[in-house]
């Protein structure tokens, strides 16, 4: 295998008034999986996102590069997108619901996963995650949630153009989708129900193996610093096998 072809994930954490976990307040994170050259590239881009960001400038920011095995790698496909037009949070939010029933959360649970994130005082650093018939959150994991970690898109190029021609260029879009579609992927997973914590992008989804990415225009106020997520599983589903796959899996997101 030449050197060009040898990945890594580069994964960037940032907070303010200290490190997360000792009073931090989360500011901002990513991670691409990119071939060596564009290793220090990524980095920078990553810092200016720390100290730009709209919650805050970050004063604690941490790197993590290393390499990633091709035998560790696994490949989905990208989910399907499609748009849900909505002007108030009130109306995205009812549109959201109505999702989620139709991919096959119970009332009982999709009840759940609405209280979780709209009783949060701040954003979660992962998900919560929901049986999606009974309702019990599942990660006993309070505030910091599961995280959906290591993936990327398999060909960067051509993904982004794909999301320029929709008029969906910039970070949040692009991150979103990817992450939904390895959530989708993952063992177990029914829906998944998402808005940022960036106080100005109030832009939410819901995503699901059944119907794909559900774009919802408005989900929260501008101006609003407070996001989480909720992944809704089958019941029976097995926690150890669905945390290890969210955190650990390496997966590159094909477009088909």
């Amino acid at each position: 295998m030449g050197e060009e072809k040898v990945l890594y994930s580069v994964k960037m954490r940032s907070s303010l008034g200290g490190a997360h976990g000792v009073g931090g307040q989360h500011i901002s994170g990513a991670e691409r999986i990119v071939t060596k050259n564009s290793v220090e590239q990524e980095m920078i881009s990553m810092l200016h996102r720390a100290w730009e960001h709209d919650r805050g400038a970050a004063d604690f920011i941490q790197f993590k590069v290393e390499a990633v095995r091709h035998e560790g790698i696994t490949c989905c496909p990208l989910l399907p997108l499609y748009q849900i037009d909505t002007a108030t949070k009130e109306e995205g939010r009812a549109a959201a619901k109505k999702e989620l029933l139709r991919s096959g959360v119970s009332e009982t649970a999709m009840g759940k996963g609405f209280a979780i994130l709209e009783s949060l005082t701040d954003s979660m650093r992962g998900a919560a995650v929901v049986d999606a018939e009974t309702g019990e959150r599942l990660d006993g994991l309070g505030m910091r949630g599961v995280r959906c970690s290591c993936m990327d898109c398999e060909d960067t190029c051509a993904y982004e153009a794909q999301m320029g021609a929709k008029g969906l260029g910039g970070e949040h879009p692009r991150e979103a989708l990817i992450l939904a579609s390895k959530v989708a992927a993952a063992p177990g997973t029914v829906a998944e129900l998402c808005w940022s914590d960036d106080p100005f992008y109030v832009t939410g989804y819901v995503g699901s193996p059944k119907f794909g990415y559900g774009r919802i225009t408005v989900m929260k106020e501008k101006g609003d610093p407070i996001g989480g997520r909720v992944f809704f599983v089958k019941h029976g589903t097995d926690m150890d096998r669905y945390v290890e796959y969210m955190q650990h899996q390496t997966v590159l997101v094909r477009i088909e």
